[in-house]
């Protein structure tokens, strides 16, 4: 797994949505091929999920609504991520409208930055 994707994970775990946006739409840059539109998908969802937390509905149904349409043509599991769950509680939220917390499952278990 790169380096950006990890930090992007670590943060969107976090709920830090702008920064792990930041980080993916940096890998999203130099990618090439099918994985590219992966990225973007995760890019859209932390977009989306910020614009939640900051109070824009229409912002964030926009951005999760492509990112959901984009993560679903993948596997369910893809670059270690549990891609079905995660698209699956990103439909949960456009159904709810209102921002709770999600994980990205990477390897059965959240990705956690150690301290120290």
């Amino acid at each position: 797994m790169s380096d950006l994707l990890g930090q992007g994970i670590y943060f969107f775990n976090a709920g830090r949505y702008f920064e792990a946006h930041e980080s993916w739409e940096d890998l999203w840059r130099v990618t090439q091929g099918p994985l590219r539109l992966f990225y973007q998908g995760l890019v859209q969802a932390a977009v989306g999920l910020h614009h939640l937390q900051q109070g824009n509905l229409n912002g964030a149904r926009a951005q999760l609504t492509k990112s959901v349409a984009k993560l679903e043509g993948y596997p369910p599991r893809l670059c270690q991520i549990e891609n079905d769950k995660l698209v699956n509680d990103l439909r949960q939220i456009l159904q709810e409208g209102e921002w709770r917390p999600i994980v990205i499952v990477h390897d059965q278990k959240p990705v956690v930055q150690s301290e120290g």
